[in-house]
């Protein structure tokens, strides 16, 4: 395993570098090594790293979320409150359409095939999305309007409805029947996860304040792994109450940071965030290493163009439905453009329940998993090369910050 991890870090950072100098997102370069390293090209890693490589995507994730709370603005957010609420169903929903109508004539399959296809594809990917609003909400950019505040909010609870929706589909094409219960499970899950993620944090504050007037202060690395230990708890309480109550640990997890920020000096989040931000230049690495890694391109081979026509076409439905949740907004047609750029990548939830169907053994499950690998490569440089590009030109700044490079 720690010859694994030497070639995950080195030849993950230096990729990164590499495609940074010639002016590519450095994600992309870190899929592609995930890619060479993993199973279907030189299979470099370790069979243990990759049985436990979704706790470490999750692990990574958790650190770039609380990094967002600690980041996100509340007052920003409220300015387009009911935008960021429509954000987080609304162009997940137009994509799933978008293949409910045209999957079946493309790719021949049935109409609850292309559901549970649209379902897998329609999820916006937290890890190539959040940390571009978190540098963004850091520098100023379109913070007057909230619009990284927005994109976060609605990509963190993005997730959320679309695996809810997938588990239903799943269950209808294994020849179940979707329930009712299922579809209310979505908005229990939202609030549960908010609730859980408030508490957690009331009571870390409280912590906090009392071992200061103690005299016995918390040094603020200490609070850093006190605040992991409970984030991987909240992510832990999700699995245990399966079955029993929907909730959400990522909205918990970053429910929790809110709150810490809120109850707690300026100074104090302003360090516990710079100290989130070095866990993530590790972090980070690891996350899309490893989502590179969990691709598997063979099943792209003998594809055809026809999935990549697909995906194009639930692109379209998915910038149409970011479209109508921006109606009423006091954005520009730039600053919408952006929008819909940042909502485009795909890549942690395609690389995590892609191959689901086919383990289950649906006959959809070969080219549902296909199109998932081809949206991954597709989308994910597609979002990430338009945000890097697109934020100075779309984007106003509201800080008088020195204006950087480009994204770290």
């Amino acid at each position: 395993m720690l010859t694994s991890l030497a070639f995950i870090f080195l030849a993950g950072l230096a990729a990164a570098a590499i495609f940074e100098r010639l002016n590519i997102p450095r994600i992309i370069g870190m899929l592609l090594t995930g890619i060479l390293l993993g199973p279907c090209a030189f299979n470099l890693l370790d069979r243990s790293i990759l049985s436990v490589s979704a706790d470490l995507r999750q692990m990574a994730l958790i650190i770039i979320l609380l990094k967002a709370g600690l980041s996100l603005d509340l007052n920003d957010l409220k300015k387009v409150g009911r935008s960021a609420v429509m954000m987080s169903f609304v162009p997940a929903s137009f994509e799933i359409l978008g293949f409910f109508l045209f999957a079946p004539p493309l790719l021949g399959v049935t109409r609850i095939e292309a559901a549970v296809m649209g379902a897998v594809l329609s999820a916006v990917s937290p890890a190539v999305v959040v940390p571009r609003m978190v540098w963004l909400m850091e520098e100023g950019y379109g913070t007057k309007k909230g619009i990284p505040q927005m994109i976060l909010a609605g990509a963190s609870c993005d997730d959320v409805f679309v695996v809810v929706l997938f588990s239903a589909f799943v269950g209808m094409a294994q020849g179940g029947s979707a329930q009712m219960s299922d579809f209310v499970s979505i908005p229990v899950s939202v609030i549960l996860g908010v609730m859980l993620g408030v508490f957690a944090g009331i009571v870390l504050c409280l912590l906090f304040e009392a071992a200061y007037a103690r005299n016995c202060g918390i040094r603020n690395s200490m609070k850093v792994i006190i605040i992991l230990g409970v984030s991987f708890l909240l992510i832990a309480v999700e699995t245990w109450l399966k079955g029993i109550a929907p909730i959400s640990g990522l909205l918990a997890v970053i429910s929790m940071a809110c709150v810490i920020k809120i109850k707690s000096a300026a100074v104090v989040t302003g360090r516990l965030s710079e100290k989130f931000g070095k866990l993530w230049l590790a972090a980070e690495v690891v996350l899309f290493v490893l989502v590179g890694a969990a691709v598997d391109i063979r099943y792209t081979v003998g594809a055809g163009i026809m999935p990549v026509v697909m995906i194009l076409i639930a692109l379209i439905f998915r910038s149409a439905g970011v479209s109508l949740c921006l109606l009423g907004a006091n954005l520009n047609r730039k600053e919408r453009l952006f929008c819909i750029i940042s909502y485009l990548p795909k890549a942690t939830v395609q690389a995590a329940i892609g191959a689901v169907p086919l383990a289950m053994g649906l006959p959809c499950g070969n080219i549902v998993l296909s199109v998932a690998v081809l949206a991954i490569l597709i989308t994910a440089w597609l979002g990430a090369l338009g945000m890097d590009l697109g934020y100075r030109k779309c984007l106003s700044r509201d800080s008088k910050n020195q204006e950087p490079a480009s994204f770290r």
